[in-house]
């Protein structure tokens, strides 16, 4: 039989593994792939899981702890349901259920968001509880950016340390990290000024909220920055309008005379030394649509925005959760190409409100609006307007102005589990603040908690029924087994792929292999981006040379690989361009090889993906030049040149087809336009150039390249022995001299007798 006059134990316990999940944004894995966030949403989903079977007897047992009815819950499973239905209909359904290994936010772990939501929602009744765990995690986001504190510092343990110009704090994204300290900021001041704490609490939690606030423009995120200047002016705002309080009006006036003394002075020293000899200052004065990070930004909601209109189908439902990068790839902007190196894969919109829409269609945009829309209103209507209580209402005012910073934040970035575990905790405090009509009020759910409450001097037991019982214990060896499945299981693969990675720096090919084996042959979700590490490891490896028999073997194993992505990503051009690669790497053997007829095949596709794509005109043009196909070489690195003129690297590459092709005033005109538009020489490059001034008898080039040749390696002695050479050829005796009593001190062994013979000969 229940006694409801015992306080449920399974309710203590799901409220301290609350207050232990408000502990997951200080996790760093240090020793993994995606230090900042695998490592957080491991832990999460693990905690999540155990939690779910406590949840699941306490309800079985007694259903006053379903969650209470209210709209943001309603709201908050519409999202988990719209979610799961795009994922169904994904291009990647695949990807789009356990999300990429870097940020891991798939269908799977926005389930356990929802499950830790209503879990919060049920078992947090009384004021206190809620005190408690708001206190927990503003302490929690307190340490965070102390740790950012301190990567402005040399001290190791800090990693990211150095003194760096934007902190990140715990959670390894200088704009990640500041939308966490935004609500962890207005929580805090609104706690503060409530009665709610007693005093020695106000002090250190307005401490809090000015540290979270330094930490925010520390980070130097300008969109986050906008967000807290708003919500501050929104915050003073609501205050002056709810309490007519004569230091509101002044904060409103101060607010505002920062704003235009911020405006003042970006357009009267925007261009001044003291602005450009600082980094952080130019960032924060530099409000043009024309930098860089702002055009990118633009570039990518355009292509996403492009995407999402293309049929009813991406209209309604989007291209699948955690697929951006398909449409951005579709719908490619060249001008994001600036050469090797430049960031052309987007897999985010850098906008969670584009995000939702490209990925998820209109359906579920409007349900992702609708939950800010209506958190406002129940508090607004519940909260502020319809109550006397001075706390309440200005808990109302603050987490108004919490919600306003965080869209106007979100407007610039996305969230990951740091984010959404403190902005759902916040969710789930105003579900407690603003209880719906019909259902029970916080007064009331205090009431009958005391009357499931016993007095604090009885003695607390569990009581279940032996059917519970076993049924507990059936949850919690399956929620086991699931968590090694889905988390432990994949924190292993993960694991072993970063031994990998630390066996290539070592030089150590043999273990790194067998390393990026081990993390395949677990066959857990991230095997995607484990198998494109191990290929770009290869390819690293065999950079201009050819591989030997055990390379060669390794090559055919990782194209196996890589194959596999290709076949369960087929709308995504990356695995395709690897593919490419790896076959352009054997195809180097001949040109009757018909590894270069495979790359051709798969860069091609590659191309049919992303039409726009600069860097697979490379590939392509590669490709032909290792069949001795000049004249299509030239036709590709042509095309790359038409989609984006201002790159130097396609110029470079276009004058050495020309060369190839014997055609040396048009590889000589391409070769000035690379060098007019800042293309660097590699030594590789400077040495082919070398052979071709060889071939048209120009040693005042050779002797020019070869004086470049040693600026890159000083300490070789056959590049100052042929410096002599073409110093000689020019005249110039005595620099020719000096060049080969160079090549004798810097290689005696090799060279005094060679450099003494060449001196004769030249008459010294």
């Amino acid at each position: 039989m229940k006694n409801y006059n015992t306080k449920p134990v399974l309710a203590n316990i799901l409220r301290w593994m609350v207050y232990i999940t408000a502990f997951v944004p200080l996790v760093i894995f240090s020793q993994f792939i995606s230090p900042f966030h695998f490592g957080k949403v491991v832990v999460f989903r693990s905690l999540v899981e155990i939690m779910a079977v406590f949840y699941l007897i306490l309800i079985l047992r007694d259903r006053r702890w379903l969650p209470p009815k209210h709209i943001l819950l309603g709201i908050f499973g519409l999202l988990t349901v719209m979610f799961g239905i795009t994922t169904i209909f994904s291009v990647n359904p695949h990807l789009s259920f356990w999300g990429s290994l870097e940020r891991m936010g798939g269908f799977w772990t926005f389930t356990h968001y929802l499950i830790y939501f209503v879990i919060l929602t049920s078992v947090f009744r009384e004021k206190k509880e809620w005190m408690n765990l708001l206190r927990l995690s503003i302490f929690v986001g307190f340490l965070s950016a102390i740790y950012g504190f301190g990567q402005k510092t040399n001290i190791e343990f800090f990693i990211g340390s150095g003194n760096r110009a934007r902190i990140f704090g715990t959670i390894g994204n200088a704009a990640l990290f500041a939308g966490y300290q935004i609500v962890v900021l207005f929580l805090a001041l609104s706690l503060a000024l409530s009665s709610w704490v007693n005093q020695k609490e106000k002090n250190f939690l307005l401490i809090a909220a000015f540290i979270s606030t330094i930490a925010v423009f520390m980070t130097a995120v300008r969109g986050s920055i906008l967000g807290v200047g708003a919500a501050f002016l929104l915050f003073a705002v609501l205050y002056l309008m709810v309490f007519r309080s004569h230091l509101a009006r002044k904060m409103v006036t101060s607010i505002l005379a920062v704003i235009v003394l911020y405006v003042f002075f970006v357009m009267a020293f925007g261009d001044s030394n003291l602005v450009k000899g600082s980094s952080y200052l130019t960032r924060l004065t530099d409000v043009s649509f024309k930098t860089q990070t702002v055009q990118t930004r633009f570039w990518a909601w355009q292509a996403g925005i492009e995407g999402w209109k293309e049929n009813p189908k991406t209209i309604l439902l989007g291209w699948g959760p955690e697929n951006f990068n398909v449409p951005f790839s579709k719908y490619f902007n060249p001008k994001f190409f600036q050469g090797l190196g430049s960031e052309t894969l987007f897999d985010r919109a850098h906008n969670m409100f584009v995000e939702v829409l490209v990925t998820m269609g209109l359906l579920t945009f409007l349900a992702y609006v609708a939950m800010f829309v209506l958190a406002v209103r129940s508090i607004w209507n519940r909260a502020i307007k319809n109550t006397e209580d001075r706390s309440q209402k200005i808990m109302g005012i603050g987490l108004i102005s919490l919600i306003l910073a965080y869209m106007i934040h979100n407007a610039f970035i996305f969230d990951t589990s740091a984010n959404f575990i403190i902005f759902f905790t916040a969710l789930g405090f105003i579900v407690w603040l603003t209880p719906q009509p019909g259902g029970q009020n916080h007064k009331s759910q205090i009431t009958n908690n005391k009357q499931i409450s016993n007095s604090k001097n009885q003695i607390v037991k569990l009581r279940l029924g032996a059917g519970l019982q076993m049924l507990m214990l059936a949850l919690l060896v399956g929620a086991g087994v699931l968590i090694y499945k889905t988390s432990i299981a994949q924190s292993k693969a993960n694991y072993a792929t970063t031994r990998a990675i630390i066996a290539s720096w070592s030089g150590d090919f043999g273990g790194a292999v067998d390393k990026f084996k081990e993390s395949l042959n677990y066959n857990v979700p991230g095997k995607y981006e484990y198998r494109h590490r191990f290929a770009q490891y290869i390819l690293e490896r065999t950079n201009n040379k050819a591989p030997d028999e055990k390379e060669k073997e390794v090559i055919l194993f990782a194209m196996q690989e890589v194959q596999k992505n290709a076949d369960e990503s087929n709308e995504d051009y990356l695995p395709y361009l690897y593919m490419s690669r790896l076959n352009i790497v054997l195809g180097k053997e001949g040109a009757d090889s018909p590894y270069n007829d495979e790359a051709l095949k798969n860069s091609m596709k590659a191309l049919e993906i992303s039409p726009t794509f600069v860097r697979t005109y490379y590939e392509i043009g590669q490709a032909y030049l290792n069949k001795k196909d000049s004249e299509k070489a030239i036709e590709y690195f042509k095309k790359a040149v038409e989609l984006n003129p201002d790159v130097a690297l396609t110029h470079w590459y276009l004058s050495a087809s020309y060369f190839d092709s014997g055609d040396n005033d048009k590889g000589f005109a391409e070769l000035t336009e690379a060098r007019r538009l800042g293309y660097s020489f590699s030594e590789g490059d400077i040495l082919r150039l070398i052979n071709l001034y060889i071939k048209l008898n120009d040693y005042n080039k050779i002797a020019e390249l070869y004086e470049a040749l040693i600026g890159f390696k000083p300490g070789n002695a056959q590049y100052w022995a042929s410096l002599a050479a073409a110093y000689a050829k020019i005249g110039r005796i005595d620099d020719a001299v000096t060049a080969a009593r160079k090549a004798a001190e810097v290689n005696p062994k090799d060279y005094a007798g060679e450099a003494e013979l060449f001196i004769k000969s030249l008459g010294r």
